[in-house]
């Protein structure tokens, strides 16, 4: 008899479908995988150490780079923290822009999921769906903080500035013509608040086309249903959050069970599955960018009803405006103080935490009093997640393991922090 021996396979860092540096050691029986061993570490930027040597006010930017895919949600757990330790309050204006960017960068998340997933199974098509959607949602991050992916727009007690009353109008070129950039243009005519209510209007049409491309097509479902079944008992023992876990059927979402923000004052739905597979963690995320797209319709209406400050009044923590930092010179001194020394934060220890688009994702942050944080921890969702890679993918064959990679929605920068 010959002898029959595993054989032990590389997947990855460079492999297309291996997002991010993702590196598995899988141990095959033929085609059948009987153990998968994730290995990270070929990342690692040390965003914890880092934020630990730099002033409060420094880190935000670092927080953007954790999960890129979800920047302002990245934000949001760490500001939140600082306010906590703080004892501020944001202003009401200011809550409803960080629920709406929360979701736009909810939307954002998703899109790029589903594209990429899509892609890695072999759906070609909803991959220029989805980027066409995202490219709006990119314009506006660029209209509120210059920038189309690492915001840093929140800040400790509000956000960096109000929401801008135009929108950056496309120019006729030699490729496009007048009559073209029209066309382009006519959604772009009002402010920001005109534009995403014209993306909410329109969205919901979209992601029918996507369903439309996946929902129902035989080949999506042979990759997808009964691949990666996780009981609702395990998906809790493992420690999932997010679609991972509402996927399995437990109505868990931090913005109804733990409210933070405005979110108790929006009227939405939480999606969950009922087979805890694949395909049921594509249907849940799915119906949630509709569910965002209700919360940012519902922000928009309040915050075009009621102006008022976005950032609270006290130039200890927040800088002066350009007009007043050059014409007054105590203003100039709070300015200079604040972005070389930052502010000293109270002693004391505090754990904020988000419904990140991957799950939840939250900050433990610990103060002695000084300028800058004693210890930083980030809570990372997707790290859970490829922690049970091996009880997902053991027993499924060598092309499920990329079904089940993509059905995590692993982005490495919050893994290997």
């Amino acid at each position: 008899m010959p002898e029959i021996r595993n054989m032990t396979l590389n997947f990855g860092p460079q492999h297309p479908a291996a997002h991010g540096v993702l590196r598995l050691i899988l141990e095959m029986d033929g085609e059948v995988i009987e153990r998968a061993d994730p290995h990270i570490g070929l990342l690692h930027r040390a965003t914890e150490k880092l934020a630990e040597s730099k002033p409060f006010n420094q880190s935000i930017g670092y927080m953007d780079r954790l999960d890129y895919v979800s920047m302002m949600c990245n934000e949001h757990a760490y500001v939140m923290a600082i306010e906590r330790l703080l004892g501020i309050v944001p202003p009401v204006r200011a809550q409803y822009i960080r629920v709406m960017f929360d979701e736009i960068t909810r939307i954002l998340n998703h899109l790029m999921w589903l594209g990429a997933h899509g892609l890695d199974i072999g759906a070609m098509t909803v991959f220029l769906y989805c980027f066409r959607e995202r490219e709006d949602l990119m314009d506006c991050y660029e209209a509120v903080s210059g920038t189309r992916m690492h915001a840093t727009y929140y800040r400790p007690g509000g956000v960096y500035r109000d929401l801008p009353e135009t929108m950056p109008q496309y120019q006729p070129t030699k490729w496009r013509n007048e009559t073209e950039v029209r066309k382009l243009n006519e959604n772009r005519r009002g402010s920001l608040l005109d534009f995403i209510e014209d993306f909410t209007n329109r969205f919901p049409a979209c992601v029918d086309e996507y369903e439309t491309l996946l929902t129902d097509n035989r080949i999506w479902k042979q990759r997808t249903v009964d691949i990666g079944i996780v009981t609702p008992e395990r998906a809790l023992a493992l420690g999932f959050t997010g679609p991972m876990l509402r996927g399995s059927g437990i109505a868990w979402d931090l913005r109804k069970k733990q409210p933070y923000e405005v979110y108790a004052d929006l009227n939405f739905d939480i999606p969950v599955g009922v087979n805890g597979d694949c395909y049921d963690r594509y249907l849940v995320r799915i119906e949630e960018m509709r569910q965002s797209a209700r919360i940012i319709a519902q922000c928009v209406q309040w915050l075009k009803a009621n102006p008022g400050p976005v950032i609270i009044d006290d130039h200890k923590l927040t800088p002066p405006t350009r007009g007043e930092m050059k014409g007054d010179m105590e203003s100039l001194i709070h300015h200079f103080k604040l972005f070389t020394e930052g502010y000293c934060v109270p002693p004391g220890e505090v754990y904020a935490a988000v419904e990140h688009p991957k799950g939840e994702f939250g900050i433990w942050l610990v103060s002695d009093g000084a300028n800058k944080p004693y210890r930083l921890k980030a809570r990372a969702p997707g790290f859970a997640h490829l922690s049970a890679m091996n009880e997902l993918a053991t027993g499924h064959m060598l092309a499920d393991v990329v079904a089940i990679i993509g059905t995590m929605d692993i982005v490495f920068g919050e893994i290997d922090r």
